[in-house]
């Protein structure tokens, strides 16, 4: 259960939204009022949220995305300015109990992750983005790693997932010098996989995220948590664990439908299973 941020009035409408339909969940930020920022409501709803579509399986993707003109702005800076003065230790907690956990489900669920930048990300809003497998960005969105801005060091996994995409000196400057990337400078940094015309994001996320849906789901979540693990682990170690994912996938009724369907000479039909 959420409750109202002390910051913000209290409202009717949830601030996360979910929808699921043919395999896909979307994950929407909903309080355009605030640009997506994370209040405590925010954060919890949202936490509860990607733990009951990783847990799901019918849901064999997650496109997280924004309402209105920001995909997510980052901490509440009304919330945060009270807390800071009321109780700073519940303030600096909430990336321990929020934000690190949001983050780990993006990362490693089995089962890829969109993230659909229909406005600006921002703080924890574009590390959130950062930790998704792709990223389709509206032409109007921009990325802002902007937490030296308010003399803070980086969270929600921006030190894991920054470096991976552009290097560890690029990231270093952009966390230096925060500033907001449009979204074609963002596609020539790698940080977004495809920028689209705003009135096309969502018919393009929406054919992605239902081609991943119709995908070998637990092959997917095979690779991603490979890639991962790979990053900080010796070539023997990676090679273990592909080893380990090799045999778990090798037993799946979707491996042995692709088998029969290329001999048969058709296209496979995945189940996830």
């Amino acid at each position: 259960m959420t409750t109202p941020s002390p910051a913000q009035p209290a409202s009717t409408s949830p601030p996360v939204t979910l929808d699921v339909a043919d395999g896909v969940a979307t994950v929407t930020f909903a309080r355009p009022e605030a640009m997506n920022s994370l209040d405590v409501a925010t954060k919890e709803l949202l936490l509860d949220t990607l733990r009951r579509v990783a847990d799901d399986d019918a849901v064999r993707c997650v496109v997280l995305t924004g309402s209105g003109r920001a995909f997510c702005v980052g901490q509440d800076l009304k919330e945060h300015v009270q807390l800071l003065q009321e109780d700073a230790e519940q303030l600096w907690r909430t990336v321990a109990e929020h934000y690190n956990p949001v983050v780990e489900l993006i990362v490693t669920m089995d089962k890829p992750v969109v993230a659909a930048l229909n406005g600006v990300a921002a703080g924890a809003g574009a590390s959130f983005a950062l930790a998704a497998d792709l990223r389709y960005a509206a032409g109007s969105a921009g990325l802002n790693l902007a937490f030296t801005a308010i003399a803070l060091s980086c969270d929600s996994g921006t030190s894991w997932s920054l470096p991976r995409l552009v290097g560890p000196a690029r990231a270093k400057e952009l966390l230096y010098f925060p500033r907001t990337i449009p979204a074609e400078e963002a596609l020539e940094m790698g940080l977004v996989t495809e920028v689209v015309p705003d009135d096309e994001l969502g018919a393009r996320v929406d054919e992605v995220a239902r081609q991943l849906a119709q995908g070998p789901t637990r092959a997917y979540g095979a690779v991603r948590r490979a890639i991962a693990f790979s990053s900080s682990h010796s070539l023997a170690d990676s090679l273990d664990l592909e080893d380990e994912f090799m045999r778990r996938t090798g037993v799946s009724a979707d491996h042995r439908a692709a088998v029969q369907a290329f001999l048969d000479k058709e296209r496979p039909t995945f189940t996830g299973r």
